[in-house]
């Protein structure tokens, strides 16, 4: 076990690295050992582990994800891997191996968080990381670690974390489906973003229109074709239905967000940034396609002899859910398409089950775009029957497949649980599929049940590039090595506890997320009106004013937190129901059996008629037994307990987690997070506060109290710190 040290016994420690294997060339051939492995990282979003019956679980049959299953019966699958509730903290711990108490990111970044919540352009992120062993870096998607809002580097920070190039999408959540289908319907009663077939009262053929007034006839001649308005928005236009080619409609407009097909994209070559316009034919599309097609063409740009790491963060299957192209997804069974005619809302039983389907198509839809990003790069095959031929050996490429955070609820399977999904320290929102291949892997077809944290693939990559994290970085990190897993079938735990933890991100003056409604929960995880509402949830916030349930004074004024909420519900007349809370704090940590969870969130209490701060400690036993896990459901929480063999087990897991949240202790006018607060921090301070002069790591009020400025209160911290050394120390692992 790894306790929590002083720097001076960082000497001791030492990852086990590898030196290269085969090198490579523009389409990833080759076998020059000296040269370092190249590295395809490949990220899904809200794919759960409950989402993959490659290992073991999902109570229905699908998704059918034939290209990812064939990598992972080539390599490892890593059966007890946690991450963090949500998507940002998730990633930023892939990223750059620390923990959300260290980096700041607890929840999903939205546009009010300040930069204290988005990743630190000081941090070493992986892409720095690789490049001192000559790799280049390329991400590809969904990006989602801070900006463009409240950050000086707005939409250029890949760049500034190290990525060498990016094509993708900065704040990473699709946009809400445009429900006027481009301006035709006014009235947005066209809820999955495009003109249905003809069976769902759209149309069966009409004029696509693109952005530079060019027309193609589009219709649905054939039973396996999409309709002609899913064929239109899929090639970049809009569909006039029923009509010819001619002069567009002037209600034609090109400028709307449309969830997958129209995303406002960004790309940085150079380290110049450009920002594309959405009526720029490059912004539209198929997103899981368009991040695919830019992985491919740089692969392939590559040149022979230098390594390289391609992130595709996939956008697939986060919410909005939106029918991909049929195309994509050939095994559909039959009796489900077309796909045009499922419905994007969640109004009943029918409504629920086919949100449900649209989920399972969109993420075999990325194992269809996945399958050709390997073929088209040269690190697999198409069998004739089309099928997968993957050899691990034959390229020097190590493929890396993780899920981000837990399953949304709403997509849960069975038999895990739904009601403790993605935003709960839970398993199923935080345990996640990580399935890794490469030529590395000795007897590969296997499974590692030990524990893995999404921390663990910062040292993991630096092992692949024959480096110790734990040296190169001045700060304190958290991965423990995963390569030992690969080379040794044998190799035993190199963990005693995971950790997973989420909360809230700092916004100016102590503001939150405003509270959504979900079913019979209160929770401020959706960082926007849009995003609350495509999650079939009910916003509360500012602009919320439904005099039919609970009117607010003035109107439309909302309410700023879900005690607020509840307090508006227990006093409204006649009283309505008190709401279950999603813990606005929520960690947990555990060893080989157990499991502590701890929830924290501030309630309405009738009694003092005020807010009133709820806690809960909980333990369970878990287990990756398959296909019936051992999960951490309502009903088998062990506390309180009079057992001692418990009580033991429940001292120790909180001492170690109490001994976790203490090993970050804060550094006043540190912005730079070297731990010593010294006149590069007032260099540093005096350039942010002149050229930019707004929210910065340089902020150093203290959290309900930031104002979102670099400014002369803030100088004051550093000079009060000056010459200050702050301990480094390491966590509990």
């Amino acid at each position: 076990m790894k306790t929590t040290v002083p720097a001076r016994v960082a000497a001791g420690l030492a990852a086990l690295v590898l030196a290269g294997c085969d090198s490579s060339d523009s389409n990833v051939s080759g076998n020059d050992t000296a040269q370092a492995p190249n590295i395809l990282f490949v990220v899904m979003d809200d794919v759960g582990i409950d989402q993959m019956k490659v290992f073991g679980y999902g109570g229905d049959m699908w998704p059918i994800l034939p290209n990812i299953n064939a990598v992972a019966h080539a390599g490892v699958r890593f059966r007890n891997t946690w991450s963090m509730p949500e998507c940002s903290p998730g990633r930023a711990a892939m990223f750059v191996g620390r923990y959300p108490f260290r980096t700041g990111i607890y929840q999903a970044i939205g546009p009010q968080d300040l930069a204290n919540s988005h990743l630190s352009p000081y941090e070493v992120t992986v892409p720095k990381l690789l490049k001192r062993a000559g790799y280049e870096s390329g991400m590809f998607g969904k990006f989602h670690l801070g900006g463009p809002e409240n950050d000086q580097a707005e939409n250029s920070l890949p760049s500034v974390l190290g990525w060498d190039y990016f094509y993708g999408w900065i704040g990473g959540l699709p946009g809400s489906n445009d429900k006027t289908v481009g301006g035709y319907d006014k009235a947005g009663t066209h809820m999955c973003g495009f003109i249905p077939g003809e069976k769902a009262g759209g149309a069966k053929s009409g004029a696509c229109y693109q952005p530079d007034g060019s027309c193609t006839a589009m219709a649905r001649t054939a039973p396996d074709q999409d309709a002609a308005g899913l064929q239109c928005v899929a090639s970049g236009g809009l569909l006039v239905p029923n009509e010819t080619c001619g002069t567009p409609p002037a209600y034609l407009d090109f400028n709307v967000l449309n969830a997958y097909y129209v995303s406002p994209l960004v790309i940085i070559e150079k380290g110049k940034t450009e920002v594309v316009k959405l009526s720029d034919s490059r912004a539209r599309g198929y997103r899981t396609t368009i991040e695919t097609d830019a992985a491919i063409e740089w692969i392939k740009s590559r040149p022979a002899g230098k390594p390289w790491m391609a992130t595709v963060s996939y956008s697939a299957a986060h919410t909005p859910w939106q029918q991909p192209p049929k195309r994509l997804v050939p095994l559909a069974p039959g009796g489900i398409s077309p796909l045009d005619e499922l419905s994007c809302t969640d109004d009943g039983p029918r409504g629920v089950l086919d949100q449900r389907i649209i989920q399972d198509r969109m993420t075999e839809a990325l194992d269809t775009e996945f399958g050709r990003l390997l073929v088209e790069t040269g690190i697999a095959k198409y069998k004739d029957d089309g099928s997968l031929d993957y050899d691990p050996k034959a390229s020097n490429t190590v493929i890396a497949i993780v899920g981000d955070n837990g399953s949304l609820a709403a997509a849960v399977k069975l038999p895990f649980d739904p009601t403790r999904a993605k935003g709960s320290a839970y398993q199923t929102g935080v345990w996640d599929p990580l399935i890794i291949a490469g030529p590395q892997v000795a007897e590969p077809d296997r499974e590692v049940d030990h524990m893995v944290n999404m921390v663990d693939l910062f040292q993991f990559f630096g092992e692949l590039a024959g480096l110790d994290a734990h040296k190169e970085v001045p700060h304190t990190i958290d991965s423990v090595g995963i390569l030992p897993y690969l080379t040794n079938p044998g190799q035993g735990s190199l963990r005693t506890i995971n950790f997973t933890m989420g909360g809230l991100n700092e916004q100016a003056n102590g503001g939150r997320n405003g509270p959504c409604v979900m079913s019979t929960a209160c929770t401020v995880i959706p960082t926007s009106k849009s995003v609350c509402e495509d999650n079939q949830g009910v916003y509360w916030g500012a602009g919320y004013d439904d005099a039919s349930v609970i009117p607010t004074n003035p109107p439309g004024a909302g309410y700023a937190t879900c005690a607020d909420v509840n307090e508006a519900r227990y006093k409204a007349n006649p009283r309505q129901s008190h709401l279950a809370l999603v813990p606005e704090s929520t960690v947990a940590i555990r060893n080989e059996r157990y499991k502590l969870v701890v929830n924290t969130s501030v309630d309405y209490d009738p009694a003092s008629d005020g807010p009133k701060k709820v806690s809960s400690e909980e333990l369970y036993e878990v287990n990756q037994a398959a296909p019936t896990p051992l999960l951490d459901t309502e009903d088998r929480n062990l506390l309180p307990t009079s057992d001692a063999q418990l009580e033991a087990v429940r001292t120790d897991l909180r001492a170690k987690l109490d001994n976790m949240l203490a090993s970050n202790p804060d550094c006043p006018g540190d912005g730079n997070i070297d731990r010593v607060v010294n006149a590069e921090d007032l260099n540093n301070w005096r350039q942010i506060a002149r050229d930019w002069g707004l929210s910065s790591v340089y902020d150093f009020l203290t959290p309900e109290f930031r104002d979102g400025k670099t400014d002369t209160q803030d100088a004051a911290v550093i000079q009060a710190n000056l010459g200050k050394t702050c301990e480094r120390t390491y966590s509990v692992y």
